[in-house]
């Protein structure tokens, strides 16, 4: 099983003043090999893409950078440069890892097969990790941990972890108040929970703007709309980070305040989005989701709202929480589950302004968002049943 814990760091001075300086040096590492992939990718691609043999000369390809080819230059690097040689070796190897996977990206994409865009260089102080590939656990005592070429730094260890964890990683990230490390842990001794949940015990959930999901059984959550709460407070933010002076201390300030104001957004939210999901998974054994287009929907007039409910963020959580809990969540397809009568199946074309359903085939008049979340749930269930038909023909 595999878990992160997040802590709060308070290094003193000298280690905040070694953790900016790390992070400055590993950026333009970053840029420097990013710069090394680009160069290779301009000089073996052909503007023409069709042309006669008898013309055309092929130019010799240059070897392609790859992550191991470019963690074999840090030695020379640390010759070159003496100043790197105050990074601990292995979170200098970890950037061309973290090069090539923004690469390939790009490229070839990701698990999904989805390419993604173009990497960008990292401005000044837009690296704002850097990662321990190996960690041991007496390293981590009480309220200290050990960090090579940092030293001890005191954290704040708001809940124990668990006996029987192992600490595989460990990454250090500066956010706008302050340095958090974040443990990634395994057990192995617990054997991976199977997947006997009750098939019967589902549930459909619509999600929404005005109310942030319905549930199958009538059961609202209302929308939180924190980013609209906050919007005076980030709007005075703001407006003081736009009238002090660039590259002043004073602006500097203002910008940290600024980020403070942003995060206390994401945290009051990514919280709203923890309860939810407990709260369902506590009730439900099996939640079914729409398959939603949600970059798409966030480019459209309900941009800001639909990044203010954080749709995407909330089935990650609430995915990754059934699988440690050996529930399930089932993804449907969400064509047409607004405007497809629950009862009898039939289509009534409605617009999105029209909230209630009203079926003439049936007579059914219930809410827009409940006849979604019924079907949701009953396209769920008939997945499920097909997913067991077809694990049982297999065997």
């Amino acid at each position: 099983m595999r878990t992160s814990y997040q802590y709060r760091l308070k290094p003193t001075r000298e280690q905040i003043k070694i953790i900016d300086n790390t992070l400055d040096m590993l950026r333009c590492q970053y840029n420097y090999q990013l710069a090394q992939r680009f160069d290779w990718y301009d000089q073996n691609r052909c503007p023409i893409d069709r042309c006669s043999l008898t013309v055309c000369h092929l130019p010799e390809l240059k070897d392609k950078p790859n992550r191991y080819s470019q963690q074999a230059t840090l030695t020379q690097l640390k010759i070159d440069r003496p100043w790197y040689k105050t990074i601990y070796s292995q979170v200098l190897q970890e950037v061309p890892k973290k090069v090539e996977l923004a690469f390939d990206k790009w490229l070839k994409g990701d698990c999904n097969g989805k390419k993604l865009g173009k990497p960008r260089f990292k401005a000044k102080g837009q690296y704002k990790t850097f990662t321990y590939p190996q960690f041991k656990k007496y390293h981590f005592v009480n309220n200290k941990i050990k960090l090579a070429k940092i030293g001890d730094i005191k954290v704040i260890v708001h809940r124990p972890i668990p006996d029987g964890f192992d600490i595989k990683t460990v990454s250090v990230t500066k956010k706008a108040n302050g340095y958090y490390v974040t443990l990634s842990l395994d057990d192995k001794t617990v054997p991976e929970i199977k997947s006997d949940f009750n098939p019967d015990n589902i549930v459909g959930i619509d999600v929404g703007l005005i109310d942030f999901i319905v549930t199958s059984d009538n059961e609202r959550i209302v929308a939180a709309k924190f980013l609209r709460k906050s919007e005076r407070k980030l709007k005075s933010a703001q407006r003081r980070v736009s009238r002090r002076t660039k590259g002043s201390n004073r602006r500097k300030k203002a910008i940290e305040k600024l980020g403070i104001q942003h995060k206390k957004v994401a945290d009051t939210r990514s919280y709203f989005h923890f309860k939810t999901a407990n709260t369902l998974l506590k009730k439900y054994d099996v939640v079914a989701v729409e398959e939603l287009n949600i970059k798409g929907l966030a480019k459209s007039r309900l941009a800001k709202s639909v990044n203010d409910a954080g749709w995407g963020q909330f089935i990650s959580i609430l995915t990754v929480k059934a699988e440690n809990a050996g529930l399930k969540v089932v993804a449907v397809n969400s064509n047409g589950t607004s405007q497809e009568c629950s009862s009898c199946g039939h289509k009534v074309k409605k617009p999105l302004s029209q909230r209630t359903h009203n079926c003439p085939n049936c007579q059914v008049n219930l809410c827009r968002d409940l006849n979604a979340a019924i079907n949701i749930k009953n396209r769920g269930t008939h997945d499920l049943k097909a997913q067991s038909m077809s694990s049982l023909k297999s065997r």
